[in-house]
C-alpha cells in the first residue's frame, strides 16, 4: 500500500546520519503505484531515493522525495547455463546477491556487502574487485516520468561507464522499477584483486574446482569488514570519492611529485584501461597529503580506509561533511595536480 507523509524526517534514510526533512514522502509498492501518483500535486522539485547509502543530505530538501518498496526476485529459468534474474527495484543489494551465490550462480559475488538497492546499483553502477553490475545487467525497466509511461532499456542503451550511466544525467526523468540481470552456472571466479586471492588462501590464477560463488562472497565480506566501516555502527557513505582516471602525461607528473615528496623509490599505485589511461587510487592520494584520521568537526576521514568520509561524533553536520571534502579535493589538487569527484551525491 502507498504511503504518503508530508514534512518527513529523513535522518532514517541516509546511511550518512545526516538530520533533514522533506516537504513530502512518498513510498509505494508497485510500479502500478507509481504509474497512478497524482503528479500534478506533489512539491516539486520531485527526487527518488534508494536507501540514502550514496547520499549526502545538505540540508531539508523542499519537494518530494520518493522511495520504492518493490521487492521480488524472480528467477525466469532455472534449466540453464544462464539465468535471467528479474530483481525489483526495492529489493536490497545484498539480499540479492546472498540468495543468488546460495543458489551456486557465478556473477554478483564480487559485489557482496555493498550497501543500497538493486535500482539504485543499476542507476550508480556500482562495482569492487574488479566487477561493476553493467557486467550483469541485461537491461532495465523504468518509469518515464516526461512521457508517464512504462520503458525498457538494453544495458547497451544505458550509456554505462565508470560510476556513471544516462539515468544519472536524465535530470530525474526515468524511475527504475525492476532490473534484468544475468548470471551464470559456469564456472567464473573473478579474482584480479590480489587481497581476495589471500583472503581465499590461493596462489595467483590457481583455483580450486571446489570455488564456489559463496566462498568468494565470505572472502568478500571478510575483507570489507576490514577496511570499511559498517553503516549501522558508523554513519557514512562508504567511498565518498571516485578514482581519478589520469592520462600518461599525468600519471608521470604523479610518478615525479611522489618522488620528489616521497623519496626516490616511490611508487604510486594504478591501474591501465584498455584504452591506454590509467586509474589512480583516490585513497591513496588522500593519504598521502595526511588525511587519514583527520577531523573537521563532527566527521573525519575513515581511519582504515582514506576514501571514507564518516559521522565520527553521530551529530556531524552537512556543513563539517563539506568543509572536510573541500579540504581533501584542495590539497590533492595542489600536490598532485589531480580534480577528485566525489561518487557520493549531493542533495
Amino acid at each position: 500500500m502507498m504511503r504518503k507523509v508530508e514534512n518527513f524526517d529523513l535522518s532514517a534514510l541516509n546511511t550518512f546520519r545526516m538530520k533533514a526533512a522533506c516537504a513530502c514522502f512518498v513510498e509505494y509498492d508497485s510500479a502500478a503505484e507509481l504509474e497512478s501518483l497524482d503528479w500534478d500535486s506533489l512539491p516539486k522539485p520531485v527526487k527518488h531515493i534508494g536507501e540514502g547509502s550514496n547520499l549526502l543530505l545538505t540540508g531539508d530538501f523542499p519537494g518530494t522525495i520518493l522511495h520504492s518498496r518493490i521487492d521480488f526476485i524472480k528467477y525466469v529459468d532455472m534449466g540453464f547455463d544462464e539465468v535471467p534474474v528479474m530483481v525489483g527495484a526495492g529489493v536490497h543489494w545484498d539480499r540479492f546477491v546472498e540468495e543468488t551465490c546460495g543458489h551456486g550462480l557465478w556473477g554478483a559475488e564480487n559485489l557482496s556487502l555493498i550497501p543500497g538497492e538493486a535500482g539504485a546499483a543499476a542507476v550508480q553502477n556500482i562495482g569492487a574487485y574488479g566487477v561493476e553490475v553493467k557486467d550483469i545487467i541485461s537491461g532495465v525497466v523504468c518509469y518515464d516520468l516526461k512521457d508517464r509511461k512504462k520503458v525498457k532499456f538494453s544495458v547497451a542503451e544505458c550509456g554505462y561507464g565508470y560510476r556513471e550511466s544516462m539515468f544519472k544525467h536524465a535530470e530525474g526523468r526515468y524511475i527504475v522499477t525492476s532490473v534484468l540481470f544475468r548470471l551464470s552456472r559456469r564456472y567464473n571466479p573473478r579474482l584480479d584483486y590480489k587481497g581476495i586471492r589471500q583472503a581465499l588462501g590461493l596462489e595467483e590464477h590457481v583455483w580450486p574446482e571446489d570455488l564456489t560463488p559463496m566462498k568468494v562472497r565470505d572472502a568478500i565480506i571478510g575483507v570489507r569488514r576490514q577496511k570499511l566501516p559498517d553503516p549501522e555502527e558508523l554513519g557514512s557513505a562508504g567511498s565518498f570519492f571516485k578514482n581519478p582516471v589520469v592520462s600518461a602525461l599525468d600519471f608521470a607528473h604523479i610518478i615525479d611529485v611522489a618522488k620528489r615528496d616521497f623519496g626516490a623509490d616511490a611508487t604510486v599505485p594504478h591501474f591501465i584501461n584498455p584504452d591506454g589511461s590509467i586509474k589512480v587510487p583516490a585513497a591513496w592520494m588522500i593519504e598521502k597529503c595526511g588525511f587519514k584520521g583527520a577531523v573537521e568537526g563532527g566527521a573525519a576521514v575513515y581511519e582504515k580506509q582514506p576514501l571514507v568520509l564518516i559521522n565520527k561524533t553521530g551529530s556531524a553536520s552537512p556543513k563539517d561533511v563539506l568543509a572536510l571534502e573541500n579540504r581533501i579535493i584542495s590539497a590533492v589538487r595542489d600536490r598532485f595536480g589531480v580534480e577528485l569527484h566525489p561518487e557520493v551525491e549531493h542533495l
